[in-house]
């Protein structure tokens, strides 16, 4: 488990909160092992009937830790911990929702193609700048944008690292509802309330056919995960990684 993620229930609402404020909720490996527990051990429970994904606020997730990333690119062990969180997301039988407020990066962005709702603020910014630091998209993303916003706008987040506005992320189908700030976590909230009203049976069938083929998601996302770990060993990724540090250092 990690002390970084937060579970707690209210009524038949497994709240799922990432609490790394300090790091602007950088997720580690031992964060995506807590987050995927959480889901899978109240996706069985009966008394639970949605899933509800929170950051903290201005700040949703800087994305994967990128310390844990530069580990890996001077040859580190990867580890399974985030395809566990991808299979328990990708394969819940309880919809998910997510609440945005800020920044969501790379996998902070992604995570939203395979859940069934999210509500963000107007101050809330989508961008995956991976091929910045020499890498490709993950979490089914490279396939699930296009379909959802079409080719260029897919390929202006997963590409050209060009970010969206919580408007922009709505406009695009990433993002169904924009809130206020102070009305995000409430809404959030009553959103996933609504959903726990549903006859539970109707809902999963519901989302099993919105959601399609599980098993051939995933196998997606291990496709794009074979190609994001050699990318990770690259050269490129190793100069943009170290480029990256360096700058930060320099700030101090």
């Amino acid at each position: 488990m990690s002390e970084h993620i937060e579970v707690s229930r209210k009524g038949a609402v497994n709240i799922v909160r990432m609490n790394r404020m300090e790091k602007k909720n950088a997720l580690t490996r031992a964060m995506y092992a807590a987050m995927a527990d959480a889901i899978r051990t109240a996706d069985v429970d009966d008394e639970v009937r949605v899933h509800l994904l929170l950051g903290g606020e201005g700040v949703f997730s800087a994305g994967n830790d990128l310390g844990d990333f530069m580990a890996i690119a001077m040859g580190g062990e990867h580890g399974n911990e985030v395809f566990e969180f991808m299979d328990a997301m990708i394969r819940a039988r309880k919809p998910v929702v997510t609440g945005v407020d800020g920044i969501a990066v790379g996998i902070g962005t992604t995570i939203h193609f395979n859940c069934d709702l999210t509500i963000a603020t107007a101050r809330s910014s989508f961008t995956t700048p991976f091929l910045d630091l020499g890498l490709t998209p993950e979490f089914a993303s490279s396939v699930v944008a296009p379909i959802m916003m079409g080719h260029q706008r897919a390929f202006a987040l997963l590409a050209l690292g060009e970010a969206l506005s919580g408007e922009e992320a709505r406009e695009a189908g990433l993002v169904w509802k924009i809130v206020e700030p102070g009305q995000l976590e409430s809404e959030a909230m009553a959103t996933a309330e609504r959903l726990a009203q549903k006859p539970p049976e109707a809902l999963a069938i519901a989302r099993d056919l919105l959601m399609g083929d599980r098993d051939e998601r995933m196998n997606l996302c291990m496709r794009e995960a074979r190609l994001f770990g050699e990318r990770l060993r690259s050269d490129e990724a190793r100069q943009a990684f170290q480029s990256f540090m360096n700058r930060k250092a320099s700030k101090g």
